[in-house]
């Protein structure tokens, strides 16, 4: 927002009406509602200038079916950074969350109880990304052949742990190529992180004659596979079915593209991966999340912490037009409890 000139008081209290009647009432708001709802002696004819100057400025926009506005990308961001004025949690509502987080009996159940909560409090979805694992070092791989595009995978990590996953790979392979691609991660990756596998194959494709380019890139999409299915098992997600009592999310192709977001979970585990890495609490708008499942939606975040220590990120996703200033309390309160909860003794 800071690309827009500056806006005079006037204007900021009806954009701050706007946006608070349209999270309520999920209609565009016209003149005469704002004239009544912003407690400003003001003529309609001043308000209807004021309107086209914000909208002029891309911060609320006119749907063809209504003489009323609507907020914007821009206009929610607006409102979120500057006008937004959150409400504090009733003590019930903290005392519950304490006593059923509390009631977990291992981190597990902490963090399946976190997200319902985060759900059922806010009527919106709630997720929450598991603790970081520990480092997760490849010490031995193997691909066994199980049926048409289905392999299985058996990872030797850290000192002895074994994990077997089956992953679903884009064409079909025989058990030779299978043991090739093995026998080639085994001799140059055993040793390195998991997660930093996929790049390092990709850097040595860049190095590489042609004629190693078929077994590497074959390499890289079966890495790519297995830290896949390593990271969608890493957020836990509750109440996906809230968003369909919002108007705007009725639409079935919209909500089909965000189930399957839900399904693959890799879009938001990236949105709570880029959370990870900024402090605080974040707010990602529509669009400003990068993906088109997402483009009605916003995500509200805030990392996790055992002893000063970020472990994870948890928040809740819904409409645009959510009740921020209800929700971002509810996702700080939670992230404060989960940390003092999965904290050592």
């Amino acid at each position: 927002m800071t690309n827009l000139p500056s806006i005079n008081d006037r204007a900021l209290t009806l954009l701050k009406t706007l946006v608070e009647r349209y999270i309520q009432e999920g209609q565009p708001v016209g003149s005469r509602t704002l004239a009544r709802e912003s407690g400003m002696n003001l003529s309609p004819a001043t308000i209807r200038n004021v309107m086209a100057d914000l909208e002029n400025l891309g911060l609320v926009t006119s749907p063809h079916t209504s003489a009323g506005r609507v907020p914007t990308v821009q206009g929610y961001r607006l409102f979120v950074d500057r006008l937004l004025t959150v409400q504090p949690l009733d003590t019930d509502t903290v005392s519950r969350f304490r006593e059923e987080l509390a009631a977990g009996q291992n981190p597990d159940d902490v963090i399946d109880t976190a997200s319902s909560l985060l759900s059922e409090v806010t009527r919106l979805a709630g997720l929450v990304m598991l603790p970081r694992r520990e480092r997760m070092v490849l010490r031995h791989i193997e691909f066994l052949h199980l049926s048409e595009r289905k392999v299985l995978v058996i990872l030797v990590i850290n000192d002895q742990e074994v994990q077997n996953r089956i992953i679903t790979t884009q064409r079909d392979f025989t058990p030779a190529e299978l043991q090739q691609v093995a026998n080639y991660l085994n001799a140059e990756f055993a040793g390195r992180e998991l997660e930093s596998i996929r790049s390092g194959i990709i850097e040595s494709m860049q190095q590489s004659r042609d004629d190693m380019q078929a077994l590497m890139q074959t390499a890289v999409d079966m890495a790519d596979q297995v830290v896949r299915s390593h990271r969608e098992s890493d957020c836990v997600i509750a109440g996906g079915t809230n968003l369909m009592n919002y108007a705007e999310m009725a639409d079935v192709d919209k909500l089909r593209q965000l189930f399957e977001a839900f399904e693959r979970k890799l879009d938001i585990l990236h949105l709570l991966d880029q959370s990870i890495e900024a402090e605080g609490l974040q707010i990602f708008i529509g669009e400003e999340s990068g993906y088109s499942a997402l483009g009605d939606c916003s995500l509200v975040t805030t990392p996790y912490k055992v002893e000063g220590d970020v472990i994870g990120v948890l928040g809740v996703i819904g409409p645009t037009r959510m009740a921020y200033d209800r929700v971002i309390p509810v996702v700080d309160m939670t992230a404060k409890i989960l940390g003092s909860l999965l904290s050592p003794a």
